[in-house]
This record gives C-alpha cells, structure tokens and sequence, in this order.
C-alpha cells in the first residue's frame, strides 16, 4: 500500500521500491606506487595526483559469490564502485616503498559474501597490488585477497582486471557466479598467440629458442633454432612476439645487448628489492659492455696470469679498471652510488671479488687429489659421478659413425690401487666409480678444437671407493677424434696419479682438462637445460591452465617466482651468439645446440632424486634404510641431504594434495589440471610429448610424483648446482672453464716449460685472464641470494590460502626443514664424515634449507634453498 501511495505522489508508476538495506565494509589495500619503484619517474607521482584530483580514482567492485545477476550472463552480482581514499595526500618512504589506503563499500543486504573483486585503474600510471582485506563481512568475518600483481591504466586493458579471495575450488566445485570469472581470466592469460607483447599484456605464451642468434649481425652470429625438430630438440620458452630478423624469418629479432626490458608477463618480473640486487651485482658481469678495454688491459699484460698470486690479486688487491669510452657510457646510464657497491671501491675504479672459500682457509688444498674427487660428491655438479658396473669403460656411441670409442683403461694401468682387490673384485663390491664426459662430448670435440680457441678432450676419470668413505683417482683418460675422420674411433691417452716432477705437473693438467668438462658440462646441462630451461614450461602452462583458484596452482607458483625473468635476461645477455657464456666456456658457439642435444635423453621422471641416484648406480632400492634407498657411498653429501629434503617435499605435497584429491576419480575429472598437464607435455616440453614415461596424471600417486619433481628442481636441484658456483670455482684454477692447448708432448718447448715452471704451464693452458674476470664475474652473481629471497618451507605471506588443514601440514613441512637444517650442521661438525668438509674446510651447506632465516641478508652465504629458479 505504501509503495503504491508513493508512486502515485511521485508519479513512479512503480518503478519505485523502497530502497534495500546496505552494509558498510571496512576495508585495506596494501599496494607500492610506481614512483616507489622507480625512483626517476616523479612525473607518475605527479600525474596520478592530479588524475586523482580530477575525479579518475582507483575503483573496486566486489564480486558476490553466492548471488548471480541475470543480465549480467549470469555472473557474480557486483557491489557498487568504492575508491581507494586519501591518495594525495599519502606518501610512501622511498625505503619501505608499500602503503595501506582504506576503502569503504556499500553492499546491499542480499549480496552475500563476496569472492572476488574487480580493480579499475583511471591513474596515468601502473601501481603494484599486494593484497586487500576486507573487515567484518556479513556471516564471514575476515577475509583477505592475495593479488602480487601490477594494475595498470585501464585503458591497456580490453578486460577487467579481477582479482579472487584466498580460497581455493576444484573447477567443478567453483562457486556459479564465479564461474565465468574463472574460465575469462584464463583466457586472458593464454592471448591469442599473435603481435608483439607489452609489458602490461599479462601473456603467457610458448616459443622456439629462435633468439639466440642474430644473423643480421653476420653469419657468424646465426644459431640454429632449438626446439621444435627432431635435430634441435628443446623445452619451450615464453614468446615476446617480436618480428624476425631481416636475414632470416625463422630467427626472432633481438633487443640492444644493454637493453634489460625483454617481455616476460610483468608479475613475472624481479621486484624493487631483487632487482636492485640484480643490478649492482649485475654490473660486474656487464664486463662485456667494458669488453674492448678490458680486452686492451688483459692482452697487455705479459703472458696472463704468471703465477698462481697472479690469480689470488683478483680477491686481495683487485685490478685497475681502465678508461674508455664504454665505461663513460655505463657511468652515463648508472648512479654513482650503484657503481661503487659494482667495483666495491670508492673510486669506483677497482674490479675486485671476495676470497672463494675454496681458498679461504688453505691456498693449495684446492690441488690435492682428495678434494678434486671429494668435489664430485659435495662441489658444484655432485650429480653426474656413477658407478661403473663393466670395465673396461664402453661407450653407448654409434660404432658405424664414430667408431671403436670404448675405453683404453687397462687393469694395469689402476689395479696396484684398489687396496688389494682385482678389477673385477672392485667392480662386484660396488668400489669403482666413473666421472663421464666421454660419450657426451666426443661428437663436437672435432668442431670445438677446429672452429674455436679451445683444445678439447673427451675425458674419463676413474675413481676408487676407500674404506675411509673418500674417493681415492685411479685414472684419467683424455681422447681426441682420430684425425683420418670419425669413423677410425678415439685417440686416448691414460694419466695416473703422481706427484713429484715433470710427471706431478702432468697429472695436474690432466685433472685440469677433466674439470675443464665438467665446469662445462655443469654450466650447460646441470645447471641450464635441467633446471633453467626445464622448468619454464612448467611456469607458462601453470599460468595458463590453472586458475589462481586452483589447488595446485597455490601449490606450485612460489616454485615459480622470477623464472621466467632470469631466463629472458639469460637469453638477452649471457646465453646469446657472443655472449658471456660462449666466451667463457668450452663449447663456444657449440654452447647451446651441445645442450639441445643432451635434452634428447632428458627424461621427466628421472629428475626424481631417488630415481636419478638409482639410474646412476650411486644407489639401491633397499626397504630396510630410510627413504627406501641405500646409498652405496655412503658419505655423500648432496644425496645425503637431498634424500631428505626430497622425503620432506613429497611428504608436504602429498598431504595437500590429499586433503584436495581424497579420491582418483577427482582427479581424472579435474578438467583445469587435465589440461595443464596436457600442455606440458605436448606443447611445454612437446618435442618429447611421445615418450612413453610421462606420468598418466590419474591418480594421487601420479599428480604427488609429479609435483614433487617440480618443486625439487626448482628449489633444491637449482640450488645444490648454483649457489657453490662462486665458492667453489670463483676461484678459476679450481674449475677452469677453457683449455687453451693440449697436453705438452715430451720433446716440445711446452713440455720443457712444465718442467722448469709448472704453475705458469697450468695457468697458460686453462682459461685466461679476460675469460677469468668475465666467468668470475657471471658466477659472483648467479650464486648471490637476493635481500627479497623465500626458502623452501617459506611463503611470502601467512594467508596464501584460507583452509587449515593445509596451512597445518606446510607449517609442519618448515618444522622438518629446521630439522633437517640440525642434522646438516651435526654432520659437518662430526669428523667421520671427511667429504663434508674436505681438505679445504669448507662444509656442505648447499642444501642447508635456511628455512629459519627470515634475516632478507642475501650474499654469498653458501647456502640456503630458495623457493624458486630466481638467479
């Protein structure tokens, strides 16, 4: 009756009703203004001002989650516009850089509680959107929203930018009316594979390794494409969508060398802390761009480094940097306060790196032989040593191609060495192992030595399992290509210990070609292709696929932080046609295409630690020991400890996955996680989308395996092959990286010159004075921890998800780690354990979680797992 005399006074002819009840909610938005960010770049803090003072604010609607609104196709009914309040006259500190502005929203009675909200941005410029929090929802409470990602302007966007609350759905459990904000944002992220992408794209896409080339500079620059042949096989990249080279179509065009501003999605990129990390440590391997002085300094210095104190200069008095014109130009682009902290002098002149602690405590410990095989098991690359099962060595080589290239290793040459034991006895008692670089290197030895200045060879080092648990070297085997052609086999040569005279220095250079190898092999393979390369499809198609709703993707996407940044930098700068990499190590311009063939027997599963100790012969399935395995060296540090960091991941992951999938058929029903792992091996990793031992991905088994082989690597694989990079072969003598002649034949003056001066001979063979401060450089940063760093068993928030169980078992997962963190530090302390510290005392701590440490240090720790491939 009321309603009808209303309508009757104000002529409403029903249209008036009465107008519903609304609540008020408080609310909070932590975000970062771009001016925080980037410090030159006042004129946005101006411009969103004066936007803001005209009325073109920063809105956010809220998405209901339980009522839909039939217009609006069926969708979430959407409350009314609130703006962020007191823009202008908040500041954020230059040093804090976040900021809480609040918001009030208006929701009517019948809305119900929210599940998302949409952001529109009418500023002049981007900001970064850390998380809202709403206070004292209708039959809720609390809820919060995790964003982690840059708004930009409106305007570069043909979609609105919705962001959902910390609560987590099974696609077919999504609430309806968020359906279709699921399945849209999806799609946005996906793009349809055409143009060239901008910064605020927010695409995520696949592409060839086609931009590592750059024809239009001459033919010596061209590099085949890797991935999407039978020849070049390679895991996918993220596509930036720029146009081809001029020279040829099939080579995308590349960006100035200087210019770090490759597309990766922006949300993918380092943030404010890492990056300016990244650049101050990043400018000492800028060397490149100083290339032509610093090339002019070095060829001016007779003969190199002369003497091994030559070398240690670099860590106790550093190098005078010269004058040029590249070096003006880096002072032109750089503050002076980043180029000091870049050359660690005041004058910003110095080049200087700290002491490696591979000759911290002892300067020659490096040169023994316990420590050069102790270094198999606890250095850099502890992940290639197996257990020779047959000897002599043979090789799985193409006898019709390169013929006879098994082993010339006789059992005379290594049996007065096996503590009384035969060849064969030594083999059946499981005492014989094998450092490898034979078979993987002889196919490019011919190329490396005729189209560089390397002199290569493939190599085979033999070692002997003591009863002390350290690994004594019987032999070394250095092979050559025949010179009449391939097919005549190898040319070998076999080196045995010795220590005193012209042989002693013969046998250091032998161990010195076979860590010329393994430096080589450990950059390109171990660390690159089966970490770096691996994973970045796994980023992409989680992305994709897997909505931010998705279980699996709160699982996987701290595993996936900075990835795709490092390895675009990586593509721009150090892995490109003349870049650092080439430079620095063996294979040269052989690098990369040397590495797409080696992907040819990658095998997913095998990237299991369990699995890769088995195929190694390192280990036994055994039910009696922990872990199901017993390691046959028993004093192995990185297995040691990785069987237990393994054990903790998979037990973390299959308890959250359980509580999500407690039946199969959720799985195999589950349409989003289907098709992510379709992706993955078809597109991602599609040129080994027929192997047969990818996992069917229809059971709990299947997604816990699978998810525990991408977190291992991401984390505790990349960080075992890193983060030792600068302890362990900053110091270049230790790991050369390029051997510059072959081994001095007796009668030459090179062989004389080993004779009466062995150190400059092994100085003069391994890598140079230019290579060395390039390398030196390239490995201080890439085994730096960033001041932003998360570790395995952190998150960078406590609300990444609103269900208890699985909070419960991820705080029960940091509890193992710390525990784990104990036992590391007990073992290095109990002097049982000698390949735990060695003779040059330094203690295995690469895989010493650091789960504890919420210092945000950062440095050269030597330890520490981060979360993700972020360095």
């Amino acid at each position: 009756m009321l309603d009808h005399i209303l309508d009757k006074i104000t002529g409403n002819n029903g249209k008036h009703k009465l107008k519903a009840k609304s609540k008020k909610i408080e609310g909070s938005v932590v975000l970062m203004k771009k001016n925080v960010l980037d410090f030159n770049d006042f004129q946005a803090s101006f411009l969103d001002r004066l936007h803001e003072f005209l009325g073109k604010r920063v809105s956010l609607q809220l998405i209901s989650a339980v009522n839909t609104e039939p217009e609006n196709k069926l969708r979430g009914k959407l409350g009314k516009p609130a703006y962020l309040e007191d823009w202008i006259t908040t500041f954020t500190s230059l040093t804090a850089g976040e900021a809480a502005f609040k918001v009030t929203f208006d929701l009517d009675e019948g809305f119900g509680m929210p599940g998302a909200f949409i952001i529109k941005n009418l500023h002049h410029s981007e900001f970064y959107l850390k998380a809202v929090t709403l206070e004292d929802v209708p039959d809720h409470g609390r809820m919060h929203f995790v964003c982690n990602s840059w708004v930009y302007p409106t305007d570069k966007y043909k979609y609105d930018r919705v962001f959902f609350a910390n609560k987590t759905y099974l696609p077919s459990k999504t609430p309806q009316p968020l359906v279709q904000y699921r399945e849209q944002e999806l799609l946005n992220l996906r793009g349809d594979g055409t143009g060239e992408l901008k910064e605020w794209d927010r695409v995520y896409d696949y592409a060839y390794y086609n931009d590592l080339g750059d024809p239009d500079k001459g033919p010596k620059y061209a590099r085949p494409v890797l991935g999407g042949s039978i020849e070049y096989p390679y895991p996918r990249r993220g596509r930036t969508g720029r146009e081809p080279t001029k020279t040829d179509p099939n080579t995308e065009s590349r960006l100035p060398l200087l210019s770090l501003d490759i597309y990766v999605p922006r949300d993918e990129r380092f943030g404010h802390l890492k990056m300016s990390d990244f650049l101050a440590y990043a400018l000492k391997a800028i060397v490149q761009f100083i290339y032509p002085e610093l090339k002019d300094l070095c060829d001016s210095t007779p003969n190199e480094f002369d003497s091994f104190q030559d070398v240690l200069n670099l860590y106790e008095g550093g190098i005078v940097l010269p004058e040029g014109p590249s070096l003006d130009n880096i002072r032109e682009k750089i503050p002076l306060e980043l180029l000091k902290q870049v050359f660690a002098t005041d004058n910003a002149q110095l080049l200087k790196y700290p002491t490696p602690q591979v000759i911290k405590d002892d300067k020659s410990a490096w040169r023994t032989d316990e420590e050069f095989a102790r270094e198999m098991l606890a250095g850099v690359n502890p992940v290639i040593i197996r257990r020779l099962k047959e000897f002599p060595p043979k090789s799985k080589l193409d006898s019709s191609v390169y013929g006879n290239q098994n082993s010339s290793i006789t059992k005379e040459h290594i049996e007065s060495s096996l503590n009384g034991l035969t060849v064969d006895e030594a083999i059946e008692n499981n005492k014989v192992f094998i450092l490898d670089h034979h078979d993987a290197l002889m196919p490019y030895v011919r190329r490396i030595n005729t189209n560089t200045s390397t002199k290569l060879y493939a190599s085979r080092t033999l070692l002997f399992l003591k009863d002390d648990g350290t690994l004594k070297v019987l032999a070394i085997e250095l092979s050559l290509p025949h010179p009449d052609g391939d097919q005549y086999g190898a040319v070998s040569k076999v080196f045995t210990p010795a220590e005193q005279e012209v042989e002693g220095a013969v046998w250091q250079l032998a161990k010195a070609y076979a860590a010329v190898n393994d430096s080589g092999y450990h950059q390109l393979i171990s660390h690159w292709l089966n970490t770096h390369a691996a994973i970045e499809p796994f980023v992409i198609a989680t992305n994709r696929q897997l909505s931010v709703l998705h279980p699996i993707h709160k699982l996987l996407h701290p595993h996936f932080r900075d990835t795709m940044n490092i390895n675009a930098l990586a593509r721009q700068i150090l892995i490109n046609a003349g870049g650092v990499l080439e430079k620095t190590v063996f294979p040269g311009k052989y690098s990369m295409e040397m590495s797409s063939i080696i992907y040819k027997d990658w095998v997913f599963t095998e990237q299991a630690l369990p699995a890769d100790l088995i195929r190694r012969g390192v280990a036994v399935s055994d039910p009696k020991y922990p872990h199901g395995l017993r390691l046959l060296i028993e004093d192995y540090p990185y297995a040691v400890d990785g069987l237990e960091i393994w054990a903790a991941i998979e037990t973390w992951v299959h308890d959250y996955c359980f509580f999500y999938y407690p039946t199969d058929n959720l799985i195999h029903e589950d349409t989003e996680l289907q098709s992510w792992w379709a992706e993955l091996r078809e597109v991602g990793h599609g040129d080994k989308k027929d192997e047969p031992w990818w996992p069917k991905m229809r059971t709990l088994d299947d997604l816990t395996k699978s998810c525990t082989i991408i977190i291992w690597v991401a984390s505790a694989l990349h960080a075992a092959v890193n983060f030792g990079q600068y302890p362990y072969a900053g110091y270049l003598p230790n790991r050369p990286t390029i051997s510059r002649r072959f081994m001095p034949e007796p009668g030459t003056a090179e062989y004389d010159e080993l004779r009466s001066n062995p150190d400059k001979a092994f100085l003069k063979t391994i890598t140079s004075q230019l290579q060395t401060l390039l390398g030196v450089s390239l490995i201080e940063i890439l085994s730096k921890h960033s001041t932003d760093e998360v570790y395995l068993g952190q998150r960078d928030t406590p609300e990444w998800t609103a269900d208890r169980a699985p909070l419960k078992a991820f705080e029960k997962f940091g509890k193992k780690l710390e525990e784990i963190e104990g036992r590391i530090m007990e073992m290095n302390g109990d002097g049982r354990w000698k390949n735990r510290v060695g003779p040059v005392k330094v203690p295995y701590t690469l895989l010493y979680p650091n789960t504890s440490d919420f210092s945000r240090t950062g440095g050269l720790t030597g330890k520490g797992i981060p979360n993700s491939v972020s360095i």
